[in-house]
């Protein structure tokens, strides 16, 4: 069986590190971004990729930086065939790619040379794509540019989050990855170069990446919201108060009102495009809670 150090640290990485352990990976090492201040009490909390290496006895490595001769000496004394990044956080320097007597292996939310970076998945939803996939790439110094080995496609529901996409994407990606393993393993798999003019950049999401223009029509901010759920979750602003939109729908209706304006007609919520109408399914006022435009439109006016 493989030696691998494994390398990831959110929810995303969380699968492939738990099939590595099912299949019998020997994993002498998982290194994972430090613990972090959560919440509005900034308890410190570990990764998920942390939990669950705990759970299953194997050593956690959590360097502040890679860069020190320490956390790279570390590594080398393990001898793994593969080091497999998935969602790490950080660049690995060069003589780390070196170090695997295989392969450098990292899995990545997109269909390469589509969307590389930091926000793969968002940034395919807010873009309005209809499919997307998994790729699994060896690595090389760039970002997300190396060649790659295996990717699945899927199509990206109608109404599908980013948050509902990133799961199903997560879930795909085990398997992905033991062939992509065994393939480098036994000479069966030939890396393919990627398309460098193909390629897109998925830079990392901001808060101000939420906010709406309505003037950029129902397809778009359909999109948006969609892209930014559960985080930085689209907003829009009243009279001066933030209102989160977690939800809205498509709508056929027709309407003289200004685009922008957001209205309660029949218990429901809309707001206008400068194409249409859309019907904001679930929101969160400033101060209040979130809930369905319905139990919003009970107490509140617009």
């Amino acid at each position: 069986m493989f030696r691998v150090v494994f390398m990831g640290t959110p929810d995303f990485a969380v699968p492939c590190l738990a099939e590595l352990i099912a299949v019998g990976t020997d994993i002498p090492c998982v290194v994972t971004q430090p613990d972090k201040p959560v919440g509005r009490r900034q308890k410190l909390t570990p990764p998920p990729v942390k939990v669950l290496a705990e759970e299953n006895g194997i050593p956690v490595f959590q360097p502040a930086t890679l860069k020190s001769e320490d956390a790279y000496e570390y590594i080398r004394s393990l001898e793994p065939d593969f080091i497999v990044v998935i969602a790490y956080g950080k660049i690995l320097p060069k003589r780390f790619l070196d170090l695997p007597k295989i392969a450098c292996v990292n899995v990545h939310g997109s269909l390469l040379p589509k969307y590389r970076g930091a926000a793969p998945i968002q940034r395919a939803v807010i873009n309005g794509e209809k499919v997307t996939g998994i790729t699994t790439m060896r690595m090389d110094e760039g970002i997300d540019t190396g060649d790659m080995l295996l990717r699945v496609e899927t199509p990206i529901g109608e109404n599908e989050t980013a948050g509902e996409l990133f799961d199903r994407l997560a879930s795909m990606a085990p398997p992905l990855l033991i062939r992509t393993l065994e393939g480098l393993a036994d000479g069966s798999l030939a890396p393919v170069p990627q398309n460098h003019n193909d390629a897109t950049y998925a830079a990392m999401l901001s808060k101000d990446d939420g906010c709406v223009d309505w003037a950029d029509g129902c397809d778009a901010v359909f999109s948006l919201v969609k892209g930014c759920n559960p985080w930085p979750v689209a907003y829009t602003q009243q009279n001066d108060k933030k209102i989160k939109i977690y939800r809205c729908e498509k709508t056929k209706i027709k309407t003289d009102r200004p685009c922008g304006e957001l209205y309660i007609e029949n218990g429901k919520i809309y707001a206008v495009c400068a194409d249409g109408v859309l019907h904001i399914c679930e929101l969160q006022a400033e101060g209040s809670k979130r809930m369905s435009d319905t139990a919003y439109a009970n107490g509140h006016s617009l």
